[in-house]
């Protein structure tokens, strides 16, 4: 498929994703500013970088991907029901009584690989996951996605400080740079920065990108690993409730949206209502 094409079809998927996003948080409340923000990364990771099977989601070969930023989960319970995990039919109940798709990550859910929410943990799932992979010289790899908020997790910097001692190259963090944590911006709360320095100081190799950006965002993902022995992190900026123009910018952390917002928001999304 030629890039000019393939970025068409992914930001098209990213377009979808958003949609089903706004429908899911209508019918429940939901974290809409943060599934926003990491929209573009999910849909090139799932509709063209991972190496995964939907038919056979514990298929030993796929590569795992971990969303540490589990709240956010109904952007990827979106793109694993479009890549066909499970029936589309599914994202209407989400959070309901009864259904499998709950508020954040759950291994009940074909295609999600660790149970994620609480901050500070998926690093350190991948990394135990990466270092099996490479005790048994396997080619899969491992992708966590992390809030930027979520950095100021001391379990995090223990996992960044042992990955770059093992040499796990299989394990790439993408960091969804959107600058707002639940009660603030996080520079105000607690300064992260500068994160590409404070990575590469524990041995891994690190590159900044407009995670809105779909060029930058593929350029990226498949260049990894950016070094061999090196673990991988990706510092991707991005916009909180991106796509949206009411949402966007504002830290819409945790919201149940109006039938006329989500009127509005589906029709700046190019949505029929």
């Amino acid at each position: 498929m030629e890039r000019e094409e393939l970025i068409r079809e992914l930001t098209e998927r990213a377009r979808c994703i958003r949609v089903e996003v706004v429908k899911m948080c209508a019918k429940a409340a939901g974290h809409v500013g943060g599934a926003f923000s990491m929209t573009e990364i999910i849909a090139a990771l799932y509709f063209h970088v991972l190496k995964v099977d939907p038919k056979k989601p514990d298929w030993d070969g796929r590569d795992y991907f971990i969303l540490s930023k589990g709240h956010a989960t109904p952007a990827l319970h979106a793109a694993l029901a479009m890549r066909g995990f499970f029936p589309m039919e599914w994202l209407a109940t989400s959070k309901q009584l009864g259904s499998r798709l709950s508020g954040h990550s759950s291994t009940l859910v074909p295609g999600i690989d660790a149970s994620t929410g609480s901050m500070g943990h998926g690093l350190s799932v991948g990394l135990g996951i990466a270092l099996a992979v490479k005790a048994e010289r396997a080619s899969n790899r491992v992708f966590v996605l992390l809030g930027d908020g979520e950095m100021q997790e001391g379990s995090n910097w223990e996992a960044i400080m042992a990955a770059g001692h093992h040499k796990t190259d299989n394990l790439i963090a993408i960091v969804d740079r959107n600058v707002f944590q639940a009660c603030g911006k996080t520079e105000d709360i607690l300064g992260i920065e500068p994160l590409e320095r404070k990575f590469e100081s524990f041995g891994w190799t690190a590159r900044r990108i407009g995670g809105h950006d779909l060029t930058q965002v593929l350029d990226a993902l498949e260049a990894v690993p950016f070094v061999p022995g090196s673990p991988s992190a990706i510092i991707a900026d991005t916009v909180k409730g991106k796509g949206v123009s009411f949402l966007e910018g504002v830290n819409p952390h945790f919201v149940h949206l109006s039938r006329q917002q989500e009127i509005e928001a589906l029709k700046e999304l190019g949505e029929e209502v």
